[in-house]
């Protein structure tokens, strides 16, 4: 509260004293920037997700884009959702591809059953970018079946799913649970640390993978397309004599400058450690939510599930229903301090994409979404009292 008010957004970062000394302590020391906290910080993830290897970057964004340079070339056509935050489709169109939108289901995640129906059809798709929407992981044993039986190029934008768990079948018929981001059925997964997700570096991003030559090319992209290493130029790089140049480096591919900091590293690995506890708080608000809005007309996008991450709490309402529309809802939750949000505008309905030639495709489900579709508050910090508050206020609001 500011004032005696409330000031309720849909999310926020959880800093503490650890989180400040691990920064001071990098602040201290001989390096700012590139330096070993970047390691240590991909090697946690590594960890943690089950992956083999993590390149960590300056934002979630980049992290798509050098995914899509490594995955994508000029002209293939790509399966995604035009329910995310841009980034996801606007990676596919950086690299000349081009993005095909697949409707949604009713949990607010692409229709992979429709995708195996595009995929039987159209022989010439490359690729598909999934989204966890919400935290919430897709179907993996759908997506391990395309991978197997149509051997594209799979992409999981995990941006909303670091710490979801997700359960699939061995040949054996045992059942595993892994983490999201391990790239078990996929060729890359990205992750985004922006201060709304679980956890934050500030800005930053990483790509994980299990393939080693997607991870040095990654490297390579990542860093101006330099290397210090295997160079071509022989003549340059090395003196009469047959000494290495020192000063040697040698720019083998167009890269981009997506490095990140010893400073948001450091941020990442205090902040990585309390990951599960972070879940574990968005865990009990989405079962009040859930409690709460039992029998009435504020419809959660899924019953409770313990491996969704919940990034985000995502309810449905039928505002044709009722006499107040979703503006003025948001509205009237503003004035009392509540800032409601809404992911996701349909990705191809935005003017650039309809210059392009989108816009008409028949995504009903989607379309209905978003018409219905917003996200309550949710973060470790968010009290119980603020809790109440946002259940009062909407069903006040929505009689």
């Amino acid at each position: 509260m500011e004032n005696g008010e409330f000031k309720i957004p849909y999310g926020k970062q959880t800093i503490d004293e650890n989180d400040k000394k691990a920064v001071i302590e990098v602040l201290d020391s001989d390096y700012l920037t590139t330096g070993p906290k970047v390691e240590e910080f991909e090697s946690a993830l590594c960890e943690y997700t089950g992956a083999k290897y993590a390149v960590a970057v300056s934002n979630g964004t980049a992290a798509l884009h050098i995914s899509s340079l490594i995955l994508l070339q000029k002209g293939d056509l790509v399966l995604t959702t035009p329910n995310s935050f841009l980034a996801t489709s606007n990676s596919i169109l950086y690299v000349g591809a081009k993005p095909i939108f697949v409707d949604i289901k009713e949990d607010g995640n692409i229709n992979l059953d429709k995708c195996i129906e595009i995929l039987e059809k159209n022989k010439n798709i490359k690729a598909l970018y999934a989204v966890h929407f919400s935290g919430n992981p897709v179907e993996m044993e759908k997506l391990k079946y395309i991978k197997e039986k149509f051997n594209i190029k799979i992409l999981e934008d995990s941006a909303h799913a670091i710490g979801a768990n997700y359960k699939w079948r061995m040949e054996n018929g045992e059942w595993r649970i892994s983490k999201i981001g391990n790239c078990k059925f996929s060729d890359i997964a990205t992750f985004s640390f922006h201060p709304v997700k679980h956890i934050t570096t500030g800005e930053g991003g990483a790509i994980l993978t299990n393939d080693e030559e997607i991870y040095k090319k990654a490297k390579i992209l990542r860093n101006h397309g330099m290397v210090k290493e295997n160079f071509i130029n022989k003549d340059l790089a090395y003196d009469k004599k047959g000494n290495l140049n020192p000063w040697y480096y040698e720019m083998q591919m167009l890269g981009f400058n997506y490095r990140i900091t010893d400073i948001q590293c450091a941020l990442g690995l205090s902040q990585l450690k309390k990951l599960d506890d972070f879940i574990a708080k968005r865990h009990q608000i989405a079962k009040k939510y859930d409690k709460a809005f039992e029998n009435s007309i504020i419809k959660p996008l899924y019953p409770f599930n313990k491996n969704s991450a919940y990034h985000l709490y995502v309810v449905r309402v039928d505002f044709n229903k009722l006499n107040i529309t979703k503006a003025e809802l948001f509205y009237k939750m503003k004035e009392a301090g509540i800032f409601l949000q809404l992911h996701y505008i349909p990705i191809n309905k935005q003017p650039y994409y309809k210059k392009l030639g989108y816009g008409k495709e028949d995504l009903p489900n989607m379309y209905k979404y978003y018409e219905e579709a917003f996200s309550l508050p949710i973060y470790p910090s968010l009290s119980e009292v603020e809790q109440n508050y946002v259940i009062e206020k909407l069903k006040e609001n929505l009689q």
